[in-house]
């Protein structure tokens, strides 16, 4: 009997220890790491070998970051990256059965980490963001696996649900109304997104060529281009091989108040035959799902759309006015992406031959024209050789080019370098932009005296100054329903505000005084902001 009992605890043993063995085996090893610097923040990723859990803390010194991982150790060929941006350097160790990783970063930094489950050539990571000292993250958001590079199309469509993008409050800086940015009109800004970027390569070809290094190279291509167009200035959202969050990147093209936003893609299929470029526009999904939530959102009503903010508006009023930003910025994407295509066809046939829509999450800016290009297949063998040559990307961007340049000859901004072209040629004399005028709050405050007379509605050849602005309120402000709202029935106009105009101008427009113009539109001085839209009352 004895003898049994001991077999039978020999045997519990060793069924412990072969239960235990597997799970020794799947310990999240900590394989190599990695740093992408950005302009905004640093990232510093380590390829772990399986799930991990992780604690994050402060070391005891300062700018010292320390990720204790349970039950991992650092494989032995693992090396530590250099330094880079807020990232200085690190050191390995490890306390039982834990990896100790401490980083060595900016003092003033503010870190912050998260794991990622496997995509695609990536395996499980865990992640440390690095922020200069009292900044948020871009987008203002938490950082979390919905702003995070994957490696299938990081423009996929986002849940119904997803959090609403806050936008940076740069967007609302006061312009003092007449403050000239050039002599004949200001130069229209072009956003250039270069898609995807350091830990998201996006889309690979058969030989290797990433679709992140694609992106970057036509997007400084057509940015160079731009600059060197009379009236036109580029921006690009990133300029190095570093990841920004989706959300952040229409944000940044918000913030330099662009006039268009052109996000740079490459095409991918599992059939390598697929080829031809693409352009794409938000779908009236995505429009109708992101008012939703600029609408429901509190934080969002409380930043600017178009110039004005919705937090002090009525719900209807509310809706009416971001209606319109959408609507204007959807009919002009629709427009641009239609030259655009037209242009890339020049080159050679397009994928569909038609413009085409999804609910990216880079194309739900509601108050700036976007567009997204997909340059070429470069899953197509023949293609990704044409994207490797400098004289075909340079022969893309300056068909993307000549459809951006196209819609501004044919609706240019008002107050921009276009708007005075297409006035000479139209043989109406646009007045030189006034100088800031210390408005004293009265209904009669007039503006300083202009060398001429600028066009009004009335009087001037298209295009005009505030045609945009008309055009859009009868394109797409809603019908107005029976028993609406006592806002509704005071609204005779919508009025968005040009560069060089003044509230007292806009005034004596539309025949109203500058009191009922404030106080239909809620102002406490006379200052009004380029892109403004204002409520135009009845009375």
């Amino acid at each position: 009997m004895r003898g049994i009992t001991t077999k039978l605890r020999v045997l519990a043993c060793v069924t412990a220890v072969a239960t235990l063995a597997p799970a020794a085996s799947q310990a999240a090893d900590v394989k190599a790491a990695r740093v992408w610097a950005g302009p905004e923040y640093t990232r510093v990723v380590f390829d772990l070998s399986g799930p991990a859990t992780y604690k994050m803390s402060q070391g005891d010194t300062p700018g010292s970051v320390v990720l204790d991982i349970a039950g991992s150790a650092v494989a032995p060929d693992f090396s530590a990256p250099g330094g880079q941006g807020l990232f200085k350097s690190m050191s390995t160790g490890k306390q039982g059965g834990t990896a100790r990783l401490t980083a060595t970063v900016d003092a003033k930094a503010k870190p912050k980490s998260f794991l990622l489950k496997p995509a695609g050539d990536y395996g499980y990571r865990l992640v440390l963001d690095l922020y200069p000292g009292g900044q948020t993250d871009p987008g203002d958001n938490p950082v979390s696996d919905d702003d995070t590079p994957s490696v299938s199309k990081a423009m996929a469509d986002a849940p119904a649900d997803a959090p609403a993008a806050t936008v940076s409050k740069g967007r609302g800086k006061t312009i003092p109304a007449g403050v000239p940015p050039m002599a004949g009109g200001r130069k229209v800004v072009v956003a250039i997104d270069a898609g995807h970027g350091g830990e998201d390569p996006g889309a690979k070809g058969a030989t290797g060529l990433r679709e992140k290094d694609v992106t970057l190279m036509v997007a400084r291509e057509l940015a160079d281009q731009i600059n060197r167009q009379p009236g036109m200035q580029a921006v690009l959202t990133r300029n190095g091989d570093y990841f920004i969050p989706l959300k952040r990147r229409y944000q940044i093209a918000r913030e330099h108040n662009a006039d268009m936003f052109v996000s740079i893609h490459a095409d991918a299929f599992k059939n390598s035959d697929a080829k031809g470029s693409s352009v794409w526009v938000l779908s009236p999904r995505g429009k109708t799902s992101e008012a939703s939530r600029w609408l429901a959102d509190r934080e969002n009503r409380a930043d600017l759309v178009g110039g004005v903010s919705l937090d002090d508006k009525d719900d209807s009023l509310a809706a009416v006015l971001l209606d319109l930003q959408q609507g204007y910025a959807m009919q002009a994407s629709e427009q641009i992406a239609g030259n655009v295509l037209k242009a890339l066809g020049s080159l050679g046939p397009t994928h569909r031959g038609y413009v085409e829509r999804a609910n990216f999450v880079v194309l739900r800016s509601p108050d700036v024209p976007s567009i997204l290009v997909e340059t070429a297949f470069i899953t197509n063998p023949s293609e990704e050789t044409r994207l490797r040559d400098s004289g075909h990307r340079r022969e893309l961007a300056n068909a993307v080019l000549g459809g951006v340049r196209n819609y501004f000859e044919s609706m240019p901004p008002p107050g921009t370098w276009f708007a005075a072209q297409a006035a000479r040629r139209n043989g109406t004399y646009v007045a030189s932009t006034p100088a800031p005028v210390e408005a004293d709050g009265s209904d009669d405050a007039t503006d300083a005296k202009p060398v001429a007379k600028a066009p009004t509605r009335a009087t001037a050849k298209a295009p005009v100054v505030s045609k945009p602005a008309k055009m859009v309120a009868q394109a797409d402000a809603p019908a107005k329903k029976s028993g609406g709202s006592r806002a509704d029935d005071n609204i005779r106009d919508l009025h968005r505000v040009g560069r060089g105009e003044t509230l007292t101008g806009i005034a004596q427009q539309y025949g109203i005084s500058v009191g009922s113009l404030k106080l239909a539109n809620k102002m406490n001085d006379n200052t009004v902001r380029v892109g403004t839209v204002m409520v135009i009352p009845s009375g």
